[in-house]
């Protein structure tokens, strides 16, 4: 057994990393199912929209050969719409209120519809909002709006960043990394979601104007939050989480055992015959990051891969759908089964030791707690990825005095306990899905232009 890079030619890599959501092809395709949606009144589909697009008529739109109409539609609640509906578990949101469901016949493909209108509008560059022009006394054209800086060019902070800009705000985002997009660019599969895609879509919410993005600035190392807010109206913090859960068990520190999060940032950032991956690979977790860990570790040319989840399939974190997607692709399960030791040779990981679990009652998350059986068993591994969820930066959090509770930043309608500073997202909550990042952005925006308002009204 060994850990190998450029395992396959670069034919397999393409057909592997494929994207694994086709696009409509033609236009006919997408109007044939738009023309199924029933258009509902008081529609479920816009209720589970975490952004809450307006889904029955932006379909309507596809339908009346409205591209550029459907596209605002879309856009003016998620202004990354369009990388959405390739990520988002629409399975347990939109598609899954479809009233479809409950005659026994396939959803509207909502996502598949978004997509087509969305990219259309990103191919095209079609500017379809436009800042708002503030006057001076002598009605000359002035940005004198304010100036808002935003920490993290995330989801958060891009759809944040949007909407100040047009309302006439000037924006400066600070991102730590070279790219934006944050985890729609560094921490999502590959065959969802491509770089190329992630920059484009970067680059058409910048296309607005008023937006500067200032790379390789991070919070506590470049910059810091005294210093942005001498400079600027208001401060929005969106740096989302990212420092791994680590096992706390022996072994974890032998060679080949590493994060999913590092190992699904090294597929995105360096390539794929660059990214080694072992013969036989255990990964720990059932979130969407073990998921796209799994599956990403076999397309790279893994021989087995083995999840590992210490409860069942009923308390998995992940969707039905993104455990059909590791299945087939070969995956191997293991419920009920928790790591207890990593053990090698020559300090190179060689097998891995789990507890067998039960669920015993209910934990604070509502799920059965797992409890020790007593009885193990073990693996023969060459590599193990890591992916028991991802915590907050707290240190970070405390270090620049920021109420927060574990790490998680404590907001009052994005309010922090800091004069005019805001915050939203990941960072927020703990962790959730790109779209609920999006709405976090959009709601810290309304505050901020609220706070700049009156401010400016008491001065």
């Amino acid at each position: 057994m060994a850990i190998l890079n450029n395992r396959l030619t670069n034919e397999q890599y393409a057909e592997n990393f494929s994207d694994i959501h086709p696009p409509f092809e033609t236009y006919n395709a997408a109007q044939v199912e738009a023309n199924r949606c029933l258009f509902c009144y008081d529609a479920p589909c816009i209720k589970s929209c975490p952004t809450g697009i307006n889904v029955p008529k932006f379909i309507k739109q596809i339908v009346t050969d409205n591209i550029k109409g459907s596209a605002h539609t879309i856009f003016l609640s998620n202004i990354m719409g369009a990388g959405c509906s390739k990520v988002c578990p629409v399975e347990k949101l939109c598609e899954g209120s479809c009233v479809f469901n409950l005659m026994d016949e396939p959803p509207i493909p909502i996502a598949k519809l978004q997509r087509y209108s969305t990219e259309i509008a990103m191919k095209n560059n079609w500017q379809l909002f436009k800042r708002k022009q503030l006057e001076t006394s002598n009605n000359s054209p002035s940005r004198d709006g304010g100036k808002v800086a935003i920490v993290g060019a995330g989801p958060a902070g891009l759809s944040c960043a949007h909407v100040l800009s047009r309302e006439g705000i000037d924006v400066t985002i600070y991102e730590k990394e070279s790219k934006g997009g944050g985890l729609m660019t560094y921490g999502i599969a590959a065959y969802k979601v491509t770089p190329q895609f992630c920059e484009d879509e970067v680059n058409y919410i910048l296309s607005i104007g008023g937006i500067e993005i200032k790379y390789n600035q991070e919070l506590g190392k470049n910059i810091s939050l005294a210093e942005l807010q001498k400079k600027y109206d208001a401060v929005y913090i969106g740096i989302g989480v990212g420092l791994a859960r680590q096992l706390d068990i022996p072994g974890e520190d032998l060679e080949g055992v590493e994060d999913a999060i590092k190992f699904i940032y090294d597929v995105r950032d360096k390539g794929f015959p660059a990214i080694p991956v072992g013969d036989k690979v255990a990964v720990i977790g059932m979130g969407m990051t073990a998921i796209d860990a799994a599956t990403q570790a076999k397309r790279l040319g893994a021989k087995e891969v083995t999840m590992l989840y210490r409860r069942t399939q009923q308390e998995m974190p992940c969707t039905q759908h993104e455990l059909d997607i590791a299945m087939l692709d070969g995956c191997k399960i293991i419920w009920l089964a928790a790591p207890k030791e990593l053990t090698g040779v020559k300090g190179k990981v060689t097998q891995i030791i789990c507890n067998v679990m039960q669920l015993g009652e209910p934990d604070a998350s509502g799920r059965r707690s797992p409890e020790e059986t007593g009885e193990t068993f073990s693996l023969e591994v060459d590599m193990v990825i890591k992916a028991a969820g991802q915590m907050p930066f707290e240190q970070l959090i405390m270090d620049n005095g920021l109420l927060n509770n574990k790490g998680k930043i404590v907001i009052n309608n994005c309010t922090t306990n800091i004069k005019g500073v805001f915050a939203g997202g990941d960072a927020v909550n703990g962790g959730k899905e790109v779209v609920d990042a999006v709405q976090a952005g959009k709601d810290g925006a309304a505050a901020i232009l609220n706070y700049i308002i009156h401010a400016k009204t008491q001065s």
